[in-house]
């Protein structure tokens, strides 16, 4: 009996891990974009139009999953990268997935690399999003690496809302918890990464990124 409850236990368990909570995460995909400019390559980047979510930021084209218009989360890269730039799918070409990347702040980031024999002048670009675009050689980022700095990340069991109201999340005397949890707990130091570039600040999920990205290009 307990080798049947067993073998039927293994038998739901996934063939390749996954990620538990990913359903409670906002999902989202990027594209490392390689451009191969004056016989080396170029990451395109953008910046971000000033009157949308953080406005004025650099970086990668990319965006939420959406259920109903992607098949994948390469499809949301892919769809983004059009929608933004104007870059058709069909003139990429994916060559891999960098690791995924899960941020403290609840986002899933999934990177996909791909190549394409494009110039800055092609683009198209949608300036209800972007800015503007330009190019940068990873040799820079291997040339100049980033300063790094690093902010505190606590689990709040509580909080003030705009009305100055208090919001219990977790009701930790309610539930009986030992009162240590009454404040807000934790230790993460999550790190932050700044590129100082002639194009501007790149920082955050985007400087994370192209610091992975260029380890292992130049490994």
């Amino acid at each position: 009996m307990q080798d049947n409850t067993l073998n039927n236990f293994k038998k739901h368990l996934p063939p390749f891990p996954g990620i538990q909570g990913k359903d409670e995460y906002m999902n989202a995909a990027v594209l490392v974009l390689l451009l191969p400019i004056n016989n080396e390559y170029h990451l395109l980047l953008q910046k971000r139009s000033p009157h949308i979510s953080q406005g004025g930021e650099i970086c990668f084209p990319g965006g939420k999953y959406d259920p109903r218009q992607d098949t994948s989360l390469q499809h949301t890269a892919l769809r983004e990268t059009s929608e933004e730039l104007g870059v058709c799918s069909d003139k990429i070409s994916i060559i891999g997935q960098a690791d995924t990347l899960i941020l403290p702040i609840g986002k899933i980031i999934n990177i996909f690399i791909g190549t394409a024999d494009y110039m800055l002048k092609d683009l198209k670009i949608n300036n209800d999003e972007v800015e503007r675009a330009f190019t940068l050689p990873i040799s820079y980022f291997k040339n100049n690496p980033p300063s790094e700095y690093s902010v505190l990340v606590k689990n709040h069991p509580s909080y003030f809302n705009n009305k100055n109201q208090l919001v219990e999340l977790l009701p930790t005397k309610e539930l009986g918890l030992p009162s240590q949890y009454e404040k807000p707990w934790g230790n993460l130091r999550h790190h932050i990464y700044v590129y100082k570039t002639y194009e501007g600040i790149i920082w955050g999920l985007t400087a994370r990124i192209i610091r992975d990205v260029c380890t292992k290009f130049y490994q």
